[in-house]
């Protein structure tokens, strides 16, 4: 039984859908390789419900690792002014490149 939960986020200025897997733990133990293989290839969030109020997420690798590398860049307040400033400018479109000068 696959239940599937819409969630809309803006990223950027960007609309990107996110798609969240729910289940009970009985059906997960059943077809455990297919679950995972959605959250792996999919980079679905699965959430396992074990009772009222309690539950498991299961994320891909990828995704936690860019989970936490947005955590570290947001760790500090220096660096989360600058990331909001640059997002600002790529909404204004007031951003512009730099060429990357190899030594």
């Amino acid at each position: 039984m696959y239940l599937y939960l819409y969630i809309n986020m803006y990223i950027i200025g960007l609309k990107r859908r996110i798609i969240m897997l729910t289940t009970t733990l009985s059906d997960f133990r059943k077809d455990i390789k297919s679950y995972l293989d959605k959250v792996t290839m999919n980079l679905d969030t699965l959430i396992i419900n074990r009772g009222k109020d309690v539950g498991v997420v299961i994320i891909s690798l990828e995704e936690y690792n860019s989970l936490k590398a947005t955590q570290h860049e947001l760790s500090s307040k220096n660096n989360e002014k600058r990331l909001d400033s640059a997002i600002e400018k790529l909404k204004q479109n007031t951003s512009f490149s730099k060429e990357i000068i190899e030594i």
